[in-house]
């Protein structure tokens, strides 16, 4: 079914700009072997509705689609005179070490590229005075660090100054510039691409969207998403066992997802045996009918039992509305875990009801593990496309993954809003279905 403002649809996505930035004419033939090399006039539609395509067309709008990701014939780096940096920003996340890993084996193995550096803890790494010096990288170094979590340049969160960061890369003749981290650190990526153009620096900077969130826009995936729904699946049969061992037992689980909440829907999806979703997208309701206290007291009184899983970002409405920020920008939210296991408590001993809450919150646990099966597989292919376009002389993008498909998506259109579930979408729809919270939420609407 099309939406009903189609014609407003058509014009917005008419607008949009997908065009990737390049240093130059890429000159140097290519001396990669038994590979298909993607021409640049291969595409990826942005719209997967065929009657939306179609009305572009008849309209004389050009159908926007993204650039397809892969090797080029022709090259604008030269290999041997090439020297590469990668820097890790922001928070943990599974799959790091394994983007560190692929970056550094694509770009010596398969290009040759044999002057590799690590930036040590984030960007403060790439300016004067920080006393961090670069760090030498080859395949043996990072040979089997995809066994282990975290990151092996280590990472940080904070503003520095583009144009600092373009000098240092300058002054050290780094001409590929691998930044891995969510949307404040592509935003920087922006910055310094944009002023490296300006000042005439031959860097192409190309950006790796790491977000456990998975909310970057314009891309169907992050890496470190999969893993994170994986870790989670223990947790919450876990938190199930607490409930049902003790009378009117709550199991409550915090999980990630500050302003989008496919962590939390996802993973109870995963495992069925969550039977309250909260997030971020979706106000949440405490008091008063249709209240999730309310829902609580039905629940138990039928089931002397329940697990409730809320992401870091729901129920904000609900606390201080005082913004406070972290040094990356981010909005730092109020513990909404800590809010509800209390008023929980508080609501069940007011009505002299025994309630025995058990409360997890095992972000940090989560963010630092080894990345999954699948989701190392996801972070090869994302480094191995991110080096494909950083030889060719592309810049200011970031690697993509759309309806199937890798792309290279200009940083600002994936920087442009958070990505977040449509209450009216497939996915919610499904959660709904799975908990049957609703019949708890608003007995009177069928499920």
């Amino acid at each position: 079914m099309l939406p009903q403002n189609i014609d407003t649809n058509i014009d917005n996505i008419s607008k949009l700009d997908f065009s990737i930035k390049r240093l130059g004419e890429a000159s140097i033939e290519s001396g990669l072997k038994d590979v298909i090399f993607v021409d640049d006039s291969e595409n990826i539609s942005y719209c997967a509705d065929n009657v939306i395509n179609q009305r572009l067309c008849e309209a004389g709008k050009k159908v926007p689609a993204f650039l397809a990701a892969g090797p080029r014939r022709k090259l604008f780096h030269d290999a041997p005179w090439s020297r590469a940096a990668i820097v890790t920003c922001g928070g943990l996340c599974p799959g790091l070490n394994d983007v560190i890993k692929a970056l550094v084996n694509t770009l010596w193995y398969i290009y040759g590229v044999d002057n590799i550096y690590g930036i040590q803890y984030g960007l403060a790494g790439l300016v004067s005075g920080s006393g961090l010096s670069p760090v030498y990288l080859n395949p043996d170094i990072v040979d089997d660090i995809h066994m282990q979590g975290g990151t092996i340049l280590g990472a940080s969160r904070g503003e520095q100054s583009s144009e600092e960061i373009v000098r240092t890369l300058d002054r050290l003749n780094i001409n590929m510039l691998f930044m891995i981290g969510g949307d404040g650190t592509q935003r920087a990526a922006h910055e310094v691409a944009l002023l490296a153009l300006e000042r005439g620096v031959q860097v192409s900077v190309i950006g790796i969207p790491k977000t456990i969130d998975n909310d970057l826009n314009f891309m169907d995936k992050t890496f470190g998403f999969e893993s994170a729904v994986e870790a989670t699946s223990g947790i919450i049969s876990c938190a199930h066992n607490e409930a049902k061992g003790y009378y009117n037992g709550i199991g409550l689980i915090r999980l990630m997802g500050r302003d989008s909440g496919f962590i939390a829907a996802s993973a109870s999806l995963a495992n069925s045996l969550v039977n309250f979703c909260l997030i971020p997208e979706v106000e949440l309701v405490l008091h008063g009918e249709g209240g999730l206290l309310q829902a609580l007291e039905k629940r138990l009184e039928n089931k002397h039992h329940a697990v409730v899983v809320v992401a870091e970002g729901a129920g904000q409405n609900l606390m201080s509305a005082e913004k406070l920020r972290d040094k990356s920008g981010n909005v730092l939210h109020n513990d909404i875990g800590v809010f509800l296991r209390d008023e929980i408590r508080d609501h069940f001993a007011g009505l002299d009801t025994e309630v025995n809450v058990k409360y997890f919150d095992p972000s940090y646990e989560i963010r630092s593990i080894p990345a999954s099966g699948i989701d190392s597989i996801f972070c090869l292919h994302l480094a191995q496309h991110a080096v494909h376009a950083a030889m060719a002389g592309m810049t200011d993008l970031v690697v993509g993954n759309w309806h199937g498909y890798f792309t290279y998506v200009p940083i600002t259109l994936a920087t442009s809003a958070r990505r977040k579930i449509d209450p009216h979408g497939q996915l919610w729809q499904s959660v709904l279905l799975t908990t049957r919270q609703m019949q708890y939420l608003n007995p009177g609407q069928k499920t």
